[in-house]
């Protein structure tokens, strides 16, 4: 097998996916398990729905297509605000889209209306993590018009927060949506099947109890993929953080001063190091860099290992401590979410199923 390689431990995500599912199943709250983070590869997909998801969400028409290609029946939401460009594809794919703006819920419209169908959106409300979103004053005036036009239904409102700006969730945002929803239901005679106001950041509030009861959908994947929630990134209780592991490929071994010699401009990213006299250290390049993951996101699994920097194609770390490595050997890490999503996105890192116990 080519190196570098992600390994992809389909039984992690499937134990992690019911850790999440019974959180939510306490709570009476469906999940959508997110796959976007792993360009909607279908063998993650089934080991969420495995694990008790009854919906995947996706920001992605290519990978909703992988998706249903691989035979995946499951309902699956667009996430990302639909293009005016891929409209036609948008009603075609998926089974709901998020949306915030007339313009784009009327073009699904007659689009839906031109092939026969009835296009299911969740207009999403920004609750002030200032992403997507309309405004709460702005609601009322979209839905009346939305409610005027065939070929679409409102199934729902949902609000997205953290993301952007780090916005947490509490009950009392959480309860602005609920009481948003009521209002409109009252006034136009209407019942959302959906209020989705959750992704992984929502975890902790979740354990605390501190959703509203009227909010019966959340939108998970970092929680499920790497166990964790999404505020401070810590640990969820009775989860993998190893089910993706990166593994690269030692190509040369020197000892070598810990400082440059010469005078220090900025590197190949415009930035000026600033670099610890650590004297003569046993350093290590990996066949693995920027263009590959984010370096900043990357955990060595072996504790005495030390990353020194990087550059596009080499990372370079510090194995003075670690025990006997050579060219040739292999080492590994587990990822923060940053490192993930590149590591995955990488046409040059192999993507391998397998078990990441460790190596």
């Amino acid at each position: 097998m080519s190196t570098p390689k992600l390994t992809i431990d389909l039984k992690k995500i499937e134990h992690n996916t019911k850790t999440i599912f019974q959180l939510c199943k306490e709570s009476s709250i469906a999940l959508a398990g997110v796959t976007k983070g792993t360009l909607g590869m279908p063998e993650v997909a089934n080991a969420m729905i495995r694990g008790g998801v009854t919906w995947l969400a996706e920001s992605r028409l290519d990978n909703i297509k992988r998706l249903k290609d691989s035979g995946i029946k499951v309902p699956v939401i667009l996430i990302r605000s639909p293009h005016l460009s891929e409209i036609d594809r948008v009603v075609d794919l998926a089974d709901i889209s998020f949306n915030t703006e007339y313009k784009i819920i009327k073009a699904l419209s007659e689009a839906s209306i031109a092939k026969n169908k009835v296009h299911n959106i969740v207009i999403m409300i920004d609750l002030g993590d200032l992403r997507e979103g309309i405004w709460p004053d702005e609601l009322r005036d979209i839905i009346h018009k939305a409610l005027t036009l065939k070929g679409v239904k409102i199934v729902g409102l949902g609000t997205n927060l953290t993301d952007l700006n780090g916005v947490i969730p509490t009950t009392e945002n959480n309860q602005k949506l609920v009481d948003l929803a009521s209002e409109m239901e009252k006034e136009f005679g209407i019942e959302f099947e959906i209020l989705t106001a959750a992704n992984s950041s929502s975890i902790k509030l979740l354990e605390l109890n501190g959703i509203p009861k009227r909010i019966n959908h959340f939108r998970i994947g970092e929680a499920i993929l790497l166990g964790r929630e999404t505020i401070a990134r810590e640990v969820i209780d009775n989860t993998y953080q190893d089910a993706f592991v990166l593994t690269a490929e030692i190509i040369e071994k020197k000892l070598k001063p810990s400082v440059p010699i010469g005078d220090i401009g900025q590197d190949a990213f415009g930035n000026t190091p600033k670099i610890e006299d650590k004297g003569d250290m046993v350093r290590c390049i990996l066949n693995i860099g920027r263009q590959d993951t984010n370096i900043g996101g990357l955990i060595p699994r072996n504790k005495n290992i030390e990353i020194v920097g990087a550059s596009s194609d080499h990372l370079v770390i510090d194995i003075t401590k670690a025990g006997d490595l050579d060219i040739g050997d292999m080492v590994s890490f587990n990822l923060e979410y940053s490192a993930f999503l590149g590591a995955m996105t990488s046409p040059f890192v192999a993507k391998v199923i397998g078990l990441t116990d460790k190596l």
